[in-house]
This record gives C-alpha cells, sequence and structure tokens, in this order.
C-alpha cells in the first residue's frame, strides 16, 4: 500500500476579483507538459457549475452551456507556458497601484490573462445570449503535433463547432484579426573536414553557406492587404549550426529560416514561394501551419467588433485562430497583456486590460 500523499489541486475561486485569479493561475506552474495540476484546478472549480457541462479529454477541459440557443460561440485558451528562466518568473507578484497595476510572472501575458477572463465570464455568465463552449487546452506553446486543441479537432470535432471563436490570446485588450502563417526550413551545406592548420586539405562547409546567406539579407519584406488588415511578411535565418572545435574546417553546416507569410497565401503557396526565392538550393521542410483570413466580414464578427469596440488589426504571428478557421469557424484573437511581452523574462500583464476585456467578454455575451 502507497504512503504517498496525492497532489493537493489549488482552490479557484471564479467568482472572485479576476486580477487574483490570474495570480492563483499563475502561480500553478504549468511549462508545456506540466498542465496536469492547472487542468485539476480548472476542473475543479468548473464543476461547481451546474449551468456548465464540463468534459475533460486529457488535459484539455471543455465546459459548456446547452441553452438551445441559435448559436453557439466558442472561447478558448491554452494553459502552458514557455519555460521558466534563471529570473525569478515565479511566484507572480503585483506591483503598482490603481490603473497602473501590474501583474508580473511567466503566464501572466501568454496567456492566464486570458485564461483567467474567460474562466470568470463562464462562471458568471448562466444565461448567455449565445451557448458558449469554453476550451482549455495544453501544449500550444511546443510543437503542433502535441497542441491539445489540435487533437481533439481530429478526436472529438464536435466540441470546437461554433459560428465563431475568441481566442484570448494577448492583444493588448484590442481585437486582432487572423494570423500569420509559419514555415521554417533548413539548408544543409557539406564540405570537408581538415586540421585548421592545413585547411587547403579540407573544404569549409561554413563558407559554402554565404550566397544562401546573401539571398536572405537582401530580402525586402513585402506587407499586403488581407480583408482591410494590413499584415507585414518576414524571412530570417533563425539558427545556424556548424563545426565540432577550433582547430577544425568544418565538414557540415545548417542555416534554419522562418518564414512569416500573410494569409493572402496557403501554405502550400508559401512553401512554393520559398522554394522558388531559393531556387538552386536544396531545402528540408521542419515545420509548416497556414495562417487564417481575418474574416472580419462575417456578422458573428462584426456583432463581436460592435460590442468589444476599437479598430482591429492584424495578428502579426501564429495562433490556433488558425486551426479555428481551417474547421470553418471564423476567430479573431482578444486578450489581456501587450504580445511584445509574450515569452520575456519580464512578462507582466496590466490588471486594467484584465478587467477590460472581462467586461468586453461578458458584455458581447448578454448584449448588454
Amino acid at each position: 500500500m502507497s504512503d504517498a500523499v496525492p497532489p493537493v489541486v489549488p482552490l479557484l475561486d471564479l467568482d472572485g476579483d479576476v486580477v487574483e485569479l490570474l495570480r492563483d493561475l499563475v502561480d500553478i506552474e504549468s511549462v508545456s507538459g506540466n498542465e496536469g495540476p492547472i487542468t485539476d484546478a480548472i476542473e475543479t472549480a468548473l464543476r461547481g457549475y451546474p449551468h456548465l457541462e464540463v468534459i475533460r479529454d486529457g488535459n484539455v477541459l471543455v465546459a459548456r452551456t446547452n441553452l438551445g440557443r441559435a448559436s453557439r460561440v466558442v472561447v478558448a485558451g491554452h494553459t502552458d507556458t514557455v519555460p521558466l528562466t534563471s529570473e525569478p518568473n515565479l511566484p507572480c507578484r503585483i506591483e503598482g497601484e490603481g490603473d497602473d497595476t501590474i501583474l508580473i510572472g511567466r503566464g501572466t501575458c501568454d496567456m492566464k490573462g486570458g485564461v483567467a477572463v474567460a474562466l470568470a465570464a463562464a462562471a458568471a455568465l448562466t444565461e448567455p445570449r449565445h451557448d458558449v463552449t469554453w476550451i482549455f487546452y495544453d501544449n500550444e506553446e511546443v510543437e503542433a503535433e502535441k497542441n491539445g486543441l489540435l487533437r481533439i479537432s481530429r478526436t472529438r470535432p464536435e466540441l470546437l463547432a461554433g459560428d465563431f471563436a475568441v481566442l484570448g490570446e494577448p492583444t493588448a485588450a484590442r481585437i486582432e484579426g487572423g494570423c500569420q502563417g509559419t514555415l521554417r526550413v533548413q539548408a544543409t551545406f557539406t564540405g570537408r573536414a581538415a586540421h585548421s592548420a592545413r585547411a587547403w586539405m579540407g573544404h569549409n562547409a561554413i563558407h559554402d553557406a554565404a550566397d544562401f546567406l546573401a539571398r536572405l539579407q537582401a530580402y525586402e519584406p513585402v506587407q499586403p492587404w488581407v480583408d482591410g488588415l494590413q499584415y507585414h511578411e518576414g524571412l530570417n535565418a533563425v539558427k545556424i549550426t556548424g563545426g565540432i572545435a577550433g582547430n577544425v574546417i568544418p565538414d557540415r553546416c545548417t542555416v534554419e529560416v522562418n518564414y512569416r507569410f500573410a494569409p493572402d497565401k496557403s501554405a502550400e503557396e508559401a512553401l512554393a514561394w520559398v522554394r522558388d526565392y531559393f531556387s538552386g538550393f536544396e531545402l528540408e521542410v521542419t515545420d509548416l501551419a497556414a495562417g487564417a483570413r481575418p474574416g472580419l466580414d462575417q456578422p458573428a464578427a462584426a456583432d463581436f467588433i460592435a460590442a468589444v469596440g476599437g479598430e482591429p488589426k492584424p495578428k502579426h504571428g501564429w495562433t490556433d485562430v488558425a486551426l479555428f478557421a481551417s474547421v470553418g469557424v471564423p476567430a479573431v484573437n482578444f486578450g489581456p497583456g501587450d504580445p511584445i511581452k509574450a515569452h520575456a523574462d519580464d512578462e507582466f500583464c496590466p490588471a486594467s486590460q484584465v478587467y477590460a476585456c472581462r467586461d468586453a467578454l461578458i458584455r458581447w455575451l448578454t448584449g448588454a
């Protein structure tokens, strides 16, 4: 018989101050792959609300109303964070007063602020004007094949069904439409190793990458307009490896390139463009994910914009709105926190934006 003590599930107060709720969520460490404890805590809290049907699938948690409304919307957010650093990422700290109050710590911005907003709204809204599906999922910050939302889109697609979706990624409390696609390729150059004192006996693979890097440096970003929003593309070397010692001519060099493309291109079109741009070089594709058009001309999106206010901006980056778009659900990004601070050592989220997003979400779902 085991004497092991089961882990204590932290108690989350979904009816209290949403900023305190965010603090409690941040203090549950949930680096990708370790979402079990935070999912346990959220599940325990949500099962206390009779107006919600709660479904757990691994570390994906779905809570939904079943009121027979004419439409259904989805509000989703991921519970994982990028790894901690040597900086004091946890526990969460609150600094400042009044409108200047900020929460500092891993996940405050990306994206436990959005999760806190969704949880507070899910608990409060017993009679929303749309049926609502609330989704809290794991493994967003790692490779796509581990993504919990992707997994249930394949195994239980009915859970993602809806007329419109809101993803609580950090947007500084403004609407960001669509998202860029992302593509990564590697170009590998091979040479012949030799002692660096007798370099002429070998062939330097790093030197062979010069023409490839020159082509990268010559790239000029395009800024296409898509559905009324202007995107900014990017093509950059993000990693280069080569060499084994300071006295050996390297016989291998690999350059990894990331292409962020506007959603007017499909994944296939983006890949074809990259292959054409680097014609003459052999490329290995290591990652490819389509973007999502803004879809702001959809009636459900117009309704959300009217309720939230402000001028929508393009999402520069990839988010799971692309996954919703792939299953026919138009989606936008909307959440507290400056996206520039996502993954930063000093990641933080303004308390005022947490309140603003919570209020906007409730305003939209009640029609107030």
